[in-house]
């Protein structure tokens, strides 16, 4: 009772604190926990405890590392929080547990509650200060990242953070060509819609970031998905959902219609084109129409998602309405819709080699996805990664390709059970990973079906963003010697997770409580090592940004150690070491060559440079002779670009088109304040830059085809397994 009373003042003196802030600033509405959300978390709790690989009891030890977590989720880089707030919310350091135990949830609200008012009342300031302007004449800088700072220890330090991160935002604007009235009604609508968002936050946001504050406490891969993030988690994994197919953004309050997916009913309608705005939902034929103006772009979905074959009515403002402008009716029938755009894809990259020309077949995998439910069921023709790679494979084999990459940058994983048996496309029978599991009890997960897709040359390529499913995929290829593993050194996650969905474990009848994604073992190679930490390292490494980011399974403070388990018996294929050393001459001596290469190195460096500095100058001058140098730079790179573009028109009798060096220039804009059309415009110019990373990969494979065509005896060399 004691401890609810001095809550109880703590949450009116810092509301009357944070109203006092700036007068007229709105104060978003005050958020209490719901009754399933704390029994979904004292749930959550009794399941991490009793089957997480990583077993930590919820006491106050744990309390403190939730708390640290849950500030650092709210405010990483302490531009919200002063010492004295800190001070005072000290108090719930080793009391979280409790509030978890307790199925008393008002602590963490209230933490949050206080972090809207303080984001709002920052928010204020920083719109205050654009009636003020600012002098670009003084000799200022401001720090970039703060994630290493102590909290600003007044109110008085806190609003000179702001006033340089506001005139900072003033002067990217100013630097951009734009004029001060823009600038303000840019930025006053930038710090508006922040404190909306803030405003718009609901109970469930709040619950879920506390909860992940919780289980990323333990291990930084365990998380809490509430009821629709989970959805969207089965959505990703089966690659399908049922709606209109219509990718919507939200676009000055209004949620907009950003892409029109190819056989949707939203396409195939014709009454929708990109850039109309929806206004109002409604479900069936004379339905009345819920006003949208304003929402989450998740509230919206929800509402337009819905059973098969039946029908949602939508109130359309058109594209080239104004704001004021009629709406109309448009009736949809929902229907089951693939998501084919995250599906795997193949291309086929064609290098010389000499005077001889290679076929490289590349298949792009975005993640490990699988449709489990239609799999558990038996269905016959349930989405997964393996089969889609291995229909792809066989149309390659069909266009004569000599060799394939498979391209695994950015893939995040998916499921453990896809990247076996795609693994199992590339090797004979045999085991591909180990899982250890809390008990320390070792299981090998096998390929079981006699022979390969395809047994002709192989590379993986790979980026510090592919984790887990391929680096297990990765790993094993590696192992076996069955290809070559290209890029940058892999993300470094070694751990499984398992879903386990709390409705089920409460016996529930509708989902109210959410799922786990729980960390159950830690994954080893065959050859008894981990990719935990370290990553895959490629046989042949390409520059890497991500020395520079801390980025990967190293930057968490709390990730499982690498360690080592004993090898299984496995018979590795080829042994690449003799040819290592020519591919990788070769390889050194084009991108020596290449100015996209270099000049990735010399972005690199700059990064690296600005990150140690870690200070951006708040002069113009200064800025703007930094920008004139950078511009010269990115226009010395148009003009070889156009260059190359101009002699592959000649080639091609197609004429090229113009160098867009504006497109990497800094408008000073974030994502949503971008004019659509030009937004998507620089998204189709990025996609279709020239991936020399991707052309350099088939370069080295088709490298090696030559050196097996020509090398006989080499070519025996490499498929003689390694003794």
């Amino acid at each position: 009772m004691k401890q609810k009373l001095l809550l109880l003042l703590w949450v009116l003196a810092t509301a009357a604190q944070g109203a006092s802030l700036d007068a007229g600033t709105a104060l978003p509405q005050e958020l209490r926990p719901l009754q399933q959300q704390s029994q979904a978390a004292r749930l959550a709790a009794e399941v991490l405890a009793r089957y997480h690989y990583k077993s930590m009891p919820l006491d106050d030890v744990l309390s403190e590392k939730i708390f640290d977590q849950y500030l650092k989720t709210l405010d990483a880089e302490k531009l919200f929080f002063v010492r004295p707030d800190i001070d005072q919310l000290a108090l719930y350091r080793t009391r979280l547990d409790n509030a978890i135990l307790e199925q008393d949830l008002v602590a963490p609200f209230a933490i949050f509650n206080l972090y809207a008012r303080r984001l709002a009342g920052r928010y204020g300031y920083a719109r205050a200060l654009l009636r003020q302007g600012f002098d670009f004449q003084q000799n200022e800088t401001y720090q970039l990242t703060r994630e290493k700072n102590a909290w600003p220890e007044s109110e008085a330090e806190v609003r000179d953070l702001w006033r340089k991160r506001v005139k900072n935002d003033w002067l990217r604007l100013k630097l951009a060509g734009n004029d001060d009235k823009s600038i303000v009604a840019t930025l006053d609508k930038r710090y508006e819609n922040a404190t909306r968002r803030i405003a718009r936050a609901k109970s469930e946001d709040v619950f879920q970031i506390f909860m992940n504050a919780y289980t990323m406490a333990i291990e930084p891969h365990t998380n809490y998905l509430g009821p629709r993030a989970a959805e969207e988690f089965d959505i990703s994994m089966r690659l399908s959902v049922v709606g209109i197919g219509a990718v919507l953004a939200e676009k000055d309050e209004f949620i907009t219609i950003r892409e029109l997916v190819p056989g949707g009913p939203a396409m195939l309608s014709g009454q929708l084109k990109i850039g109309d705005r929806i206004v109002g939902v409604g479900q069936g034929e004379g339905a009345t129409l819920t006003d949208i103006l304003g929402w989450r772009v998740d509230d919206t979905v929800a509402l337009i998602r819905g059973a098969p074959d039946s029908q949602v009515v939508l109130g359309v403002l058109p594209a080239d309405a104004g704001p004021d402008g009629k709406s109309r009716r448009v009736s949809l029938i929902r229907k089951k819709i693939s998501l084919e755009e995250q599906a795997a894809k193949k291309s086929v990259q064609s290098v010389m080699d000499g005077k001889a020309l290679r076929r490289v077949g590349v298949i792009s995998l975005p993640s490990f996805y699988e449709d489990f439910d239609a799999r558990k069921k038996g269905s016959q023709d349930y989405k997964s990664a393996t089969r889609d790679v291995a229909r792809l494979l066989e149309e390659l084999k069909k266009e004569k390709v000599d060799s394939v990459l498979i391209d695994l940058r950015n893939n995040g994983g998916g499921s453990l059970t896809e990247a076996v048996e795609l693994t199992g496309l590339f090797i004979d029978k045999g085991p591909v990973v180990q899982q250890r599991y809390a008990r320390g009890d070792v299981s090998v997960s096998r390929d079981t079906k006699a022979g390969a897709a395809w047994d002709g040359p192989l590379g993986v390529l790979i980026n510090r963003g592919s984790a887990s499913a391929s680096e297990i995929f990765a790993a094993a290829i590696q192992d076996y010697g069955r290809g070559l593993i290209i890029g940058e050194s892999s993300f470094g996650k070694g751990t499984v997770q398992s879903m386990i969905n709390l409705d089920q474990v409460a016996r529930n009848d509708k989902p109210k409580l959410g799922e786990l994604k729980l960390t159950i073992a830690q994954f080893f190679r065959i050859n008894g090592g981990t990719t935990q930490l370290r990553g895959v390292t490629p046989d042949i490494p390409f520059p890497s940004v991500s020395e520079a980011l801390r980025f990967g399974e190293s930057s968490f403070d709390n990730a499982l150690p690498w360690m080592q388990v004993k090898p299984v018996d496995y018979a590795p294929g080829r042994d690449y070491k003799p040819v290592l050393p020519i591919l990788t001459a070769r390889h050194e001596a084009r991108v020596k060559q290449d100015k996209d290469f270099q000049y990735l190195q010399e972005d690199i460096d700059e990064f690296r440079l600005q990150q140690k500095k870690n200070l951006i100058s708040l002069n113009e001058a200064e800025r703007r002779s930094e920008q004139k140098t950078r511009e010269a730079r990115l226009a010395a790179r148009e003009v070889r670009k156009d260059a190359i573009a101009g002699a592959q028109a000649i080639v091609t009798g197609k004429p090229a088109a113009p160098g867009k060096a504006g497109a990497l220039r800094d408008d000073g804009l974030q994502a949503d304040e971008r004019n659509l059309s030009a937004e998507l415009a620089a998204e189709n110019e990025r996609k279709n830059a020239r991936d020399f990373l991707l052309i350099e990969a088939a370069r080295i494979l088709g490298d090696e085809v030559g050196m097996l065509k020509t090398g006989a005896a080499l070519a025996v060399q490499l498929k003689q397994p390694a003794r």
